[in-house]
């Protein structure tokens, strides 16, 4: 599963492609690669058009304990059925590198946190979001209650109990450690 064996797989034309809508470089990509083929077995390994399963994307070290690893799963899966392509996987990979701009970054966590799909964080989502990030130590329903309310205070500029995506750009103006744990490393 070497470098040369991943050079062969991808035409010069594909790597450029890659390196223009990704942060990374050719032998990133080659290294990203070689991470979405270990995900593979020996029966079924795993090549470029090979798409992995929500399942055996839990399986990735980065995602294995991370709260909110079903939600990465369908935000970066473009089938919609929470299966992985390899452009898929290069894509999550890309908005998680530390060189991944801050606006991409927050674009992608928008939609993370955005559990309903609604292109708002609504009250549930603010909800399961506190919810996920406490783990076993969860709040009384007052203090989740309180909580949820500083956030639609600090937050809601328009007051109308939802956070859009310009709120959400604020927050992350003022608050950029929210972005800084989206990352995993290459």
């Amino acid at each position: 599963m070497g470098t040369s064996n991943s050079v062969k797989t991808f035409t010069e034309e594909d790597l450029r492609h890659y390196r223009k809508l990704t942060v990374f470089t050719k032998n990133e990509i080659l290294h990203v690669y070689e991470k979405f083929q270990s995900l593979g077995t020996k029966d079924e390994p795993l090549d470029k058009d090979s798409k992995i399963s929500r399942e055996v994307m839990y399986n990735l070290k980065e995602l294995r304990v991370n709260p909110f690893r079903d939600r990465i799963v369908t935000v970066f899966s473009s089938r919609g059925d929470g299966s992985l392509t390899f452009e898929d996987f290069l894509d999550m990979m890309s908005v998680f590198s530390v060189k991944s701009p801050r606006e991409v970054k927050a674009e992608y966590a928008f939609r993370i946190y955005d559990f309903d799909e609604d292109d708002y964080i609504g009250y549930e989502d603010i909800k399961e979001l506190v919810n996920r990030q406490t783990g076993e130590e969860t709040l009384t329903a007052m203090d989740l209650e309180r909580l949820i309310d500083n956030i639609y205070d600090e937050s809601d500029i328009d007051e109308d109990g939802t956070i859009s995506y310009p709120e959400f750009e604020n927050i992350v103006e003022n608050c950029p450690e929210l972005i800084h744990r989206f990352r995993f490393r290459l």
